[in-house]
């Protein structure tokens, strides 16, 4: 029977290459880029990023202004699978009421981020 005072020491468990390589191994990053156009407007960006991301108002504003003005806008940086989550919902999201013209949702992409 052995001792109750003895403890046991485990036997350090070697990492092979590869499982070290699965440890560091990220996901590349992608962009969700919204794009300008004439038919939403600035309210309905903010609606949006607030909606669809938890986007506080400051922020969807920035996002509307830089789209305004610089023609597109990076509104998250993300793995693939959540950026092309994120474009299907802002092409989801549906038109401006604001804008008797809007007929649709504002159209965004997915870029790498590297």
């Amino acid at each position: 029977m052995p001792d109750e005072q003895s403890t046991t020491v485990a036997e350090p468990v070697e990492q092979t290459q590869t499982d070290c390589e699965q440890e560091t191994k990220r996901q590349p990053p992608y962009h969700v880029v919204l794009w300008d156009d004439d038919d939403h407007t600035y309210e309905y960006v903010i609606e949006m990023m607030l909606r669809l991301f938890g986007y506080p108002f400051e922020r969807g504003y920035q996002i509307a202004k830089k789209v305004d003005t610089e023609g597109k806008a990076v509104v998250i940086t993300t793995t693939l699978e959540h950026a092309e989550l994120k474009r299907d919902q802002i092409h989801a999201f549906g038109p401006d009421k604001r804008m008797a013209r809007c007929r649709g949702a504002m159209y965004a992409t997915i870029e790498s981020a590297e």
